[in-house]
């Protein structure tokens, strides 16, 4: 669901198409391989602040399930950076794409894009990282 059936110039492509979706079933069916990907969370963190957060650990619970390394800077970044700051808020985005550019893939949350979630997608889309859609319940989606 997460891989794409064409290529970058738009043609379908069904060979890698193929390769990449076999070894995500592999993945998913080696649940204590030891090679397990680094992957970004992506979700929203303003609004309501203290259920953005829960769902992001719940997020990261559920990629640690699925024998990924759930990565997600804005559990970290607020402990001690101030995100209404406008300096600080772009100095946390700046390092958001210095992580994403270490992780294997994105992983997207939720039925909302924010303005930062945005970013960050645009960003794996640029450098071709995996990228996969969730909704709220967990189940994976084409797309937000």
């Amino acid at each position: 669901m997460g891989v794409n059936k064409f290529n970058s110039e738009g043609y379908y492509d069904p060979t890698p198409y193929a390769a990449i979706t076999n070894v995500i079933k592999g993945l998913k069916t080696e649940k204590n391989s030891v090679f397990k990907p680094l992957v970004y969370i992506c979700s929203t963190y303003s609004g309501n602040i203290e259920i953005n957060v829960k769902k992001a650990r719940a997020f990261c619970r559920f990629a640690l399930e699925m024998n990924r390394i759930p990565l997600a800077p804005h559990l970290l970044f607020p402990q001690f950076m101030n995100d209404d700051i406008p300096q600080e808020r772009e100095l946390a985005m700046f390092m958001n794409m210095v992580l994403l550019g270490k992780c294997n893939e994105l992983w997207v949350f939720g039925n909302t894009i924010s303005n930062g979630m945005a970013q960050e997608i645009e960003r794996a889309k640029k450098r071709k990282q995996l990228i996969r859609y969730f909704n709220e319940k967990l189940q994976e989606v084409d797309s937000l």
